[in-house]
């Protein structure tokens, strides 16, 4: 078995500059210091922790990112699909004191983004270093309720599912719904010539209805004029979405407008001068992921806010040239109906306390997701001629 030794690291700036180096991992923009540090210093509410990893020739080969997050039994319960009565005793055996939990992964995002691996290495001897450093950091955490590893795509699983031999149970979540955009599809109205009519009614529909709205790209300048409105609309749509693990303090959005410039994107809409929702967007490489939007719900419906920041995240992903767009979590049936296509997730759950764990493990076993229809909205190609 190879030599890896393990450590953590309490800050991003404390990561020494080889690490980067190293692990080449910055041609992934959530594996960049300046990433990680936008979200650190902007949420000071949040612990957050760095797991490093070198082998025997002081060479870095592994990283990971944590933070450990104070959350309430509701809120936990609220996204898993269970029988009332084993909803209840499973508050009775977590208490309904708030929890605190470690989450491997970027908790304020969904996809693989908390552990990256050096190619050309023994992914399952490095994983398994990564995670008996997580045992041992949950050990010297105090309180500490549970730990969280997330979120792991079905190509990855052969790996990670290592995690059951230290106890953790594997929880399907909702999946990211992601859109690949055709080649052919130069403007969106090349989109819309390949949705069938139905679909096509209901995208053209969520445009007019919302054509009262005032878009505006914002700026560093307008983030400062509007944040606390923006904060209140994204605390807004957390508040009504099945699972929230943290509320992001939007002064992240601030750093990261500043790191990537146009690449970061925010779209505000205005009625009648009043600020009522909001897009935001990372295009990163060929890809374009959705980041959190804000919606004022008193006017949403009746204006068509939200059809119409999933149309606008299709238009910036052909303005943009990109090959797919990632919607996240959350809504999947309404993603379907502009062609988004389900991505499943699996994450990885523990108590900390082994006899608590082997109590509450059947009950994650019977983790069900939310069902929904998906809808087949393109033509056949022979149609779409």
């Amino acid at each position: 078995m190879a030599d890896f030794k393990a450590t953590t690291i309490s800050s991003v700036n404390d990561i020494p500059i080889k690490l980067w180096n190293d692990l080449k991992c910055t041609e992934n923009t959530y594996f960049t210091p300046e990433f990680l540090g936008a979200y650190e210093k902007s949420n000071p509410q949040v612990d957050f922790n760095y797991i490093i990893v070198k082998d025997h020739n002081d060479d870095f080969v592994a990283f990971a990112n944590l933070q450990t997050i104070t959350l309430t039994i509701d809120v936990i319960l609220k996204n898993i699909k269970l029988a009332k009565p084993l909803k209840k005793l499973l508050r009775f055996f977590l208490c309904n004191s708030p929890l605190k939990i470690l989450f491997c992964g970027n908790a304020f995002l969904s996809g693989e983004h908390g552990i990256f691996l050096k190619k050309g290495l023994d992914k399952y001897v490095l994983f398994k270093t990564i995670t008996k450093e997580i045992s041992a950091l949950s050990k010297r955490t105090k309180p500490l309720h549970a730990i969280f590893v997330k979120d792991f795509y079905k190509d990855s699983l052969y790996i990670t599912d290592e995690l059951l031999n230290f106890e953790y149970t594997a929880m399907p979540v909702d999946p990211n719904m992601i859109l690949k955009l055709r080649p052919e599809w130069q403007s969106y109205d090349d989109y819309k010539q390949d949705l069938k009519s139905k679909y096509r009614v209901k995208v053209n529909k969520a445009d007019s209805t919302s054509a009262v709205l005032e878009m505006k790209d914002f700026n560093e300048a307008d983030f400062a004029t509007y944040k606390d409105q923006l904060q209140a609309l994204y605390e807004n749509t957390i508040a009504n979405a099945d699972f929230n693990a943290q509320v992001l303090d939007l002064e992240t959005y601030v750093k990261l407008r500043s790191l990537y410039k146009k690449d970061f994107i925010v779209q505000a809409y205005f009625f009648e001068n009043k600020l009522v929702g909001f897009l935001s967007a990372l295009k990163t490489n060929d890809h374009l992921d959705a980041h959190f939007i804000g919606l004022d719900y008193g006017v949403s419906k009746q204006l068509a806010i939200y059809p119409r920041i999933l149309n606008d995240y299709v238009r910036l992903g052909i303005k943009h040239q990109v090959k797919q767009i990632n919607f996240g979590r959350t809504a999947s049936e309404i993603k379907t109906t502009i062609g988004a296509l389900p991505e499943p997730l699996m994450c990885y759950i523990r108590h900390k306390r082994s006899w608590v764990n082997n109590l509450i493990s059947p009950f994650f076993k019977m983790v069900n997701l939310k069902d929904f229809k998906q809808h087949d909205v393109f033509k056949q190609k022979k149609e779409a001629k």
